[in-house]
């Protein structure tokens, strides 16, 4: 049986962690270096960052914040936005990342998956896709680009499908319907996606309490999940602990990694 992972997902607005329902409204949670090692502390599997008003603003991902974090966190670090080129891409790497992730610009521009891949590696390039149900396509889910804010006319199944045959190791699949929401991730949308890939899926969108992480590993084939609101929005009255939903996870025949010897939540 496959590892499942609890990925810890920010969105960065001038090096500072926000969290928004359905990409509107975010609010301040806090400074992504002190959440990173925060999260790290608590035992989360990965950690995802997406500068994500780099694009609509087009300019380069916030580099500073990058190194920042990177200089924090001993795990799987993944950067996205503003990544327009193997240049860009470079730098995100250099400055600490491990993984990069490729969204509106790689709808733009498909070739700089392939262009990624080929430079260094699939296992360090990410599609993220953004995608809404809307009904005018084949699958029944759209595909949207800069920031959730534009619809591109383009099938979310046909698109993911294509990302991982230009080379993507990874597709990281948010609802934005589900955006959080807490109620749960969008499992008719993560089943329709396992059937187009065969390299590993990353669920986003919707988890609000650890059972909506069970139905996902139990109903889908995903390997991974993002979780956010659960661990830090200051819109809930109580904040789960990554230890908590992995104790749960593990006691409902989930195979995690356990909590270990690393950081400060191993002493307790």
């Amino acid at each position: 049986m496959l590892t499942k992972r609890l990925i810890a997902c920010f969105d960065i607005v001038n090096g500072r962690v926000t969290k928004a329902v359905g990409f509107q409204d975010n609010i301040d949670v806090a400074p992504a270096e002190e959440l990173a090692e925060t999260m790290y502390d608590a035992q989360i599997d990965e950690l995802i960052f997406y500068d994500i008003t780099a694009s609509a603003e087009k300019r380069a991902i916030d580099i500073e914040t990058v190194k920042k974090v990177a200089r924090r966190v001993f795990i799987p670090f993944t950067v996205g936005g503003g990544i327009k080129s193997l240049g860009d891409m470079y730098e995100a790497l250099k400055a600490g990342a491990e993984k990069i992730s490729v969204d509106s610009m790689a709808v733009r521009n498909p070739e700089i998956i392939s262009e990624g891949a080929k430079a260094f590696g699939s296992q360090c390039v990410v599609l993220s896709t953004q995608v809404k149900r809307t009904g005018k396509m084949p699958s029944g889910y759209e595909v949207y680009i800069d920031g959730a804010r534009l619809a591109t006319g383009m099938d979310a199944a046909e698109w993911i499908r294509r990302g991982q045959e230009l080379g993507a190791g990874e597709i990281c699949l948010n609802s934005i319907d589900n955006d959080g929401a807490l109620s749960g991730y969008d499992l008719a949308l993560m089943k329709l996606a396992e059937k187009s890939l065969s390299v590993p899926l990353i669920a986003s969108g919707g988890a609000g309490k650890p059972e909506h992480l069970k139905e996902l590993f139990t109903v889908t084939q995903a390997q991974a999940a993002i979780i956010s609101s659960m661990l830090y929005s200051p819109r809930l009255s109580l904040n789960y602990t990554v230890r908590e939903l992995k104790d749960y996870l593990l006691g409902n025949g989930i195979s995690m990694r356990p909590p270990s010897g690393r950081g400060k939540e191993a002493a307790i």
